[in-house]
């Protein structure tokens, strides 16, 4: 199971070490930068979740956030602003721009774990849910098949398909790199035909390839094999 890596930014050297310790002790893999300039230089990319300043140097926690929310690259990892009681308006300011959490300095090392558990928690789910919703989508570059509304795209314009057209491309992609046999795909795209010849197959593929233009040259065949849909 992969450790969820967590980025300490603050000013305040020894809370940074104090968090790191603690957080480590949760089983976290934790990094500290002393600075945004510092934490800027860092690949932010692999972090699971960012705890944040707001009163730093020239680069302010809120400054960052709006670096981060700015880049596709970063753009989803969850934040947690630290903030000192009498910086309200900079913690609304920072929740506005996305952030996930906020804490008030003074704060225990027991609430900031119990924080950082919690968001972790949150975006974890919302992970799971987005993986689970992506298991509808049946995507090669710009050409997606929504399986739910059974909606062919090519770069978000429509192409209109057949159910069997669309049941046969479906069936190629999911065995994508693999050479189905005529039977395999008579077996699963026509299974409820009484009868139904070869040319059929092959009257289908000659249509899907000249409906989905570029992504045609995608589908295979090996004579006397099948076809399949090439990676």
């Amino acid at each position: 199971m992969a450790v969820d890596k967590i980025l300490v930014v603050d000013d305040e050297e020894t809370l940074c070490e104090v968090l790191k310790i603690n957080l480590e002790n949760e089983g976290y893999d934790v990094d500290i930068a002393l600075c945004a300039e510092q934490a800027l230089g860092y690949d932010l990319s692999k972090y699971s979740l960012i705890l944040l300043d707001i009163m730093m140097g020239e680069i302010s926690g809120i400054k960052m956030a709006k670096m981060l929310k700015a880049d596709v690259a970063t753009a989803g990892i969850p934040i947690i602003f630290c903030t000192a009681r009498d910086s309200e308006d900079d913690m609304v300011m920072g929740l506005n721009l996305g952030a996930d959490d906020y804490i008030m300095k003074p704060y225990t090392v027991r609430n900031v774990i119990a924080r950082v558990k919690s968001v972790l928690r949150r975006t974890s789910a919302g992970k799971v849910a987005s993986v689970a919703a992506r298991q509808d989508m049946l995507e090669v570059e710009g050409l997606v098949l929504d399986m739910e509304f059974k909606k062919c795209t090519i770069d978000g314009e429509e192409v209109r398909l057949t159910r069997k057209e669309f049941e046969l491309l479906a069936y190629l992609i999911r065995h994508r790199g693999k050479i189905c046999s005529r039977e395999q795909i008579l077996s699963r795209v026509w299974s409820d035909e009484v009868v139904v010849l070869d040319r059929t197959i092959d009257v289908n593929i000659t249509r899907l390839r000249s409906k989905i233009g570029e992504y045609g040259a995608y589908i295979v065949t090996r004579s006397g094999f099948g076809y399949g849909f090439r990676d």
